[in-house]
């Protein structure tokens, strides 16, 4: 015998189909009386559902457009492909909202029953994801879905780390947002050792446990702006600052968002910072690029910029 609420689930689920039905056709669907129907469609507006109905032989009920939001009921394929599908927008960026993604799938997966989590948990270790750029930087799911959940509750985690070298260390940090590059997921916290902000390569973190405290988040950062820089200039022991003829749209096409940290100069110019291994190897990127720039500094870019043309001028002489 199926309790009351159950079988209001059970016709909410059946009017959530869309189409309008009769009174007969719901309740030889549900198996009940049509005078049962009638007692849980009233239950129903009861509690804010809107249910249309039209009247005479050919009248139904159907679920309507209302002023709240009520709770959507899925069948189990459906739960598992909405699961599914948020997984794979929060994995490969694709939706352009990863974080929402990921949030939206952890809270799904929090409610789905053991048994529709336990197939999405099956795919978790049957699918390998590949990388635009092919290195090894694959990581579990459940990390991503970890890291969102601390971010989301504003917890302080305890952090295993490997850095680029494969040293590993262990810091308290306050996570603040996840950012996808479309080739990585970096992670932005807080480092209370350091009392600084930091990026993480998610693919790096060996480890994320949550110690129960609330974080602290001092003057936020443009989390984004923050992992573009730490791409473009971070890693370099020189760095050159350009003025780019072009327009900011124009300029992010020249230069990637993964080379250089823009910022626009007017309606017509860009201020470009790229990062690079020595003098000589920025000052032949930007002869590359084809373009009208001006080195803004250091000096040793631009005499290494100089020198390069000039040799470029004779040889062409």
């Amino acid at each position: 015998m199926v309790n009351t609420s159950g079988r209001l689930l059970r016709l909410l689920t059946v009017l959530s189909t869309g189409r309008s039905w009769t009174c007969a056709e719901l309740a030889g669907q549900l198996g009940i009386t049509e005078r049962t129907v009638r007692r849980d469609i009233a239950r129903l507006r009861e509690l804010d559902y809107v249910i249309e109905s039209t009247m005479g032989p050919w009248g139904g009920y159907r679920l309507g457009r209302g002023t709240q939001v009520p709770p959507l009921i899925f069948d189990d394929e459906e739960a598992l492909a909405v699961a599914v599908g948020l997984r794979t927008a929060a994995l490969s960026g694709v939706a352009g909202s990863d974080q929402a993604a990921l949030s939206a799938l952890l809270k799904l997966r929090q409610l789905l029953p053991a048994r529709i989590a336990d197939r999405l948990g099956e795919l978790d270790v049957a699918v390998t994801h590949t990388t635009p750029d092919r290195t090894n930087n694959r990581f579990s799911p459940a990390l991503l879905l970890d890291l969102a959940t601390v971010c989301r509750r504003g917890e302080r985690i305890q952090l295993t780390y490997r850095d680029r070298h494969g040293a590993t260390s262990s810091r308290q940090v306050d996570p603040y947002r996840l950012v996808y590059t479309g080739r990585r997921w970096y992670f932005v916290a807080h480092d209370k050792s350091r009392q600084d902000w930091r990026t993480f390569r998610a693919d790096r973190i060996v480890e994320a446990t949550s110690t129960g405290q609330p974080a602290i988040l001092p003057d936020q950062p443009d989390s984004a702006d923050m992992v573009g820089r730490g791409i473009a200039v971070g890693p370099y022991p020189v760095r050159v600052t350009i003025r780019l003829e072009a327009s900011a749209d124009e300029a992010l096409r020249v230069v990637p968002p993964t080379v250089g940290v823009h910022h626009p100069d007017g309606d017509d110019a860009t201020i470009v910072d790229i990062g690079g291994p020595d003098a000589d190897g920025l000052a032949r990127y930007l002869l590359s690029l084809g373009r009208p720039l001006r080195i803004l500094h250091p000096d040793e870019v631009r005499q290494a910029f100089l020198t390069r043309a000039r040799q470029l001028l004779q040889a062409n002489g």
